[in-house]
């Protein structure tokens, strides 16, 4: 059975600069602890990473997928599909980044997943992991866009 999952934070940067950031599959492994590795193994006519291989830490050992993203019409939204993964059936999702009325510089940025593994687990560990993927999501997104967001006022 799928599990999913919608969550919110506002990260102190414009919308392009969420985008921009989350978009940049190949820095992944820089900032979000679970992530070992990723690498682009496709991208679409504007140079964006359309199929990305991912190595993750997962539940005490080392997981892969491949996640094909979509970027639709609106320049501020990414979504992407589970194409192959070893323990995972899928993993589907959506940021959308909004800005923040009334603070063009800061951001609502909203996390849609939904995953079902591959394997049967009980439900409080389903959550576990599927709360480990929100933070690193958001949490590490978050402070990772604020931290070069100051680097880049600093240059």
């Amino acid at each position: 059975m799928s599990e999913h999952t919608t969550q919110h934070i506002t990260i102190a940067a414009t919308p392009e600069r969420c985008f921009e950031l989350a978009a940049d599959y190949g820095t992944y492994a820089d900032w979000a602890a679970d992530i070992k590795e990723s690498t682009i193994l496709t991208t679409d006519e504007f140079g964006r990473g359309n199929e990305v291989e991912f190595r993750a830490a997962a539940m005490g050992r080392s997981t892969h997928y491949v996640l094909r993203y979509n970027y639709g019409s609106n320049p501020l939204r990414i979504s992407w599909r589970l194409m192959q993964g070893d323990v995972m059936q899928r993993l589907d999702g959506e940021y959308e980044f909004a800005p923040v009325d009334g603070d063009p510089q800061s951001t609502q940025v909203t996390y849609d997943l939904n995953i079902d593994l591959a394997v049967p687990l009980p439900g409080f560990v389903k959550r576990r992991a599927e709360a480990k993927i929100i933070h690193t999501a958001l949490d590490e997104l978050k402070n990772r866009v604020e931290a070069q967001s100051v680097q880049d006022t600093l240059s």
